[in-house]
């Protein structure tokens, strides 16, 4: 297993998971009044929010319960807000956000965005509750860098290491972004210069992502430029 990660990095770290449907398919969409939104703007947005309510409600009120039930939560532990389409979860040991957009590409579908941030320790992660309340619900990690990096220096420096440590990168020709292949680590790795993003194939626990994030700043440790990026 890697090095486990210090306090100061998991409480920066943010789990990302995503699901979505057709407009049409919810239950605020009534077919002889609404029509299916062909554009994203401020007014479709807010129609989505309005139609939304009954399932987004729904799921909030599940979350809800089961994190109460899971970790044993008292009233005084967690609070549950709605508002439009925004659901947040307050817990005294993580914040869990879920939210309904238009997807961008395709506006007749929505996407949903559930994420878990303000994790209050890995220990808690860790444990058989924690897990099996997060259980193959997320397939993104991010980790917002306080110093922030140059993308060009970071392409760079792996550059630099000409294949050793078995990290690779590619990159757009305006750098604005990066893609890193970890040796041993099933996930793409981009860096935007404020954020170190883990995009993996497959859903997993926030233990399973943090354990391949650990991996990745372990690999960064083989280049001093890198390792500054994750506090090494």
């Amino acid at each position: 297993m890697p090095t486990p990660l210090p306090s100061q990095l998991v409480a920066g770290i943010s789990f990302v998971g995503r699901g979505g449907g057709t407009v049409k398919s919810l239950r605020g969409f009534i077919k002889s009044h609404h029509s299916v939104p062909d554009a994203v703007n401020a007014a479709t947005s807010a129609f989505l929010g309005r139609i939304c309510g009954a399932e987004l409600t729904e799921e909030a009120e599940q979350w809800f319960q089961a994190a109460r039930s899971a970790l044993a939560y008292k009233r005084k532990d967690l609070t549950l807000t709605v508002a439009g389409a925004q659901a947040m979860l307050a817990a005294k040991d993580f914040s869990l956000e879920l939210t309904y957009a238009l997807e961008e590409g395709d506006p007749a579908r929505y996407v949903t965005t559930l994420t878990l941030a303000n994790l209050r320790s890995l220990d808690l992660a860790r444990t058989a509750e924690f897990d099996g309340l997060f259980s193959a619900r997320f397939t993104e990690l991010a980790f917002g860098l306080a110093k922030g990096a140059r993308v060009e220096a970071v392409i760079d420096a792996i550059e630099a290491l000409e294949g050793e440590g078995g990290l690779r990168v590619a990159f757009p020709s305006d750098c604005r972004d990066c893609t890193i292949a970890v040796e041993g680590v099933e996930a793409q790795v981009r860096c935007t210069g404020l954020a170190l993003e883990i995009l993996f194939s497959r859903a997993g626990s926030p233990a399973e992502l943090m354990d391949a994030f650990a991996a990745v700043r372990e690999a960064f440790q083989i280049s001093k430029p890198l390792a500054g990026i994750l506090g090494g």
